[in-house]
């Protein structure tokens, strides 16, 4: 996929396998994952972190092929779906660190660049999310309250 704001193609990334179907080597219930996801969300891991922990120490492939749901909805069924979704809130402390940097380094033009372009990614997000409801329609990014988004 292209990048948005260089002329660069980027890298090609892993494909999914072609293959639906369940493996058969797998032996976890989807009522067991479904509480392993509960587990990791109220440990404050996000959804693809959660999908991480369950590939590599679980050997779970595939989520929605095991469940037929994805983790996110699996967690808003739980009621312990994070507010902000996972991208966003990626973002928001990508944007907290570079103002954190900025402030040691006035001179640097190319973070101020950065600066420039994370936010715009952060206000076109909002935009999808209000429109898809997934976020509140009055709700705004504020560079001075994003500050309590740092790990």
């Amino acid at each position: 996929m292209a990048r948005k704001y260089s002329r660069k193609h980027g890298k090609s990334g892993s494909k999914k396998p072609i293959k639906k179907t369940l493996p058969v080597w797998l032996r976890y219930k989807p009522k067991e994952v479904e509480i392993l996801i509960a587990k990791f969300a109220k440990e404050e891991k996000n959804s693809s972190e959660i999908g991480i922990i369950l590939r590599d120490t679980y050997g779970i492939p595939d989520v929605r092929i095991l469940c037929k749901k994805k983790i996110s909805q699996i967690l808003k069924e739980k009621k312990i779906a994070p507010e902000l979704p996972d991208d966003l809130t990626a973002l928001i402390r990508k944007s907290v660190a570079i103002r954190k940097h900025i402030e040691t380094n006035h001179k640097d033009q190319t973070a101020n660049r950065g600066l420039i372009l994370t936010e715009s990614k952060i206000k076109l997000l909002t935009k999808h999310y209000k429109t898809t409801k997934k976020l509140a329609s009055e709700w705004k990014f504020d560079p001075e309250r994003a500050g309590f988004f740092t790990k």
